[in-house]
């Protein structure tokens, strides 16, 4: 199969009209790839290129983000699983492979549930099945990303995304500690978005073969969340990266990219 890559980038409407801006990037059998909470497509930056060889990959630049449109009302994780169906429904792409970090996660959990159709294999990392069973980070989490400080913020983000062992060998930019261009009102959506996703009732009727990955060192969404997943998505497959933390695709890149490749290789189809 040819790695030779191709770009494509263009606008999907969703069903309520907002403008999705969409990123294709390399050939063969579409990969999604959806970012955390508050990212665009640039979340996937440092790491889209590893799949090119067997796929190409999709992102989007979630409503509220990039140069996607930003209205007031429309979000939720469902609404985002809408929108990557109507993604894909724009570039005529009836079943992908879906790979979501964070937030993305839960939009995959949806996207999955909602659409099996659509949904060849599913990759679920460092996220949780949200509502009252998730396992919730701890009190010290949260007042350290609520400080009014933004520099304090981001330097709190910083340490909860990558190792200090990472960062020494990796001064950065960073492109996963949020967009900067999101108006208020967007960034509170996502929040809310991520805060009231709860997939608990329809996780046992994913038929994705579904791999869940996490770092052990994670206190954004702590690492039990892994096996609330494993218990609830029939035959799922796990994996932990030790002394990862929530970033664990950036600072486990080889090990994790090789792990998901393997993972997509099983069911590899025909280039779309």
């Amino acid at each position: 199969m040819s790695d030779t890559t191709r770009h494509r980038n263009g606008f999907a409407r969703a069903h309520d009209g907002t403008a999705l801006a969409y990123q294709r990037e390399g050939s063969g059998p579409p990969l999604v790839l959806l970012a955390g909470q508050a990212n665009n497509h640039r979340w996937w930056e440092g790491i889209r290129t590893d799949f090119h060889t067997r796929h190409s990959t999709i992102t989007l630049d979630y409503r509220g983000t990039g140069v996607s449109d930003k209205p007031q009302e429309g979000y939720s994780t469902r609404q985002f699983a809408d929108d990557v169906i109507a993604v894909l429904d724009e570039l005529g792409i009836e079943r992908a492979d879906v790979y979501g970090t964070s937030m993305g996660g839960r939009v995959a959990q949806w996207v999955a549930a909602d659409h099996p159709g659509r949904v060849g294999r599913l990759i679920l990392g460092c996220t949780s099945p949200g509502g009252s069973h998730a396992v919730e980070r701890d009190v010290s989490v949260r007042r350290a990303l609520a400080q009014p400080d933004p520099e304090a913020v981001q330097q709190a983000l910083i340490d909860l995304m990558y190792s200090p062992t990472w960062l020494a060998g990796h001064p950065g930019p960073y492109t996963t500690l949020g967009d900067p261009g999101m108006p208020p009102h967007a960034r509170r959506g996502h929040l809310l978005a991520s805060n009231r996703h709860d997939a608990w009732d329809v996780l046992p009727a994913i038929s994705a073969p579904t791999l869940i990955l996490h770092g052990d060192q994670d206190r954004l969404t702590p690492p039990d969340n892994l096996l609330l997943l494993a218990a609830r998505i029939p035959g799922s497959r796990t994996h932990v990266f030790p002394g990862a933390r929530h970033a664990y695709f950036e600072e486990c890149r080889a090990e994790a990219s090789a792990m998901v490749t393997a993972f997509l290789s099983d069911g590899l189809r025909p280039e779309v």
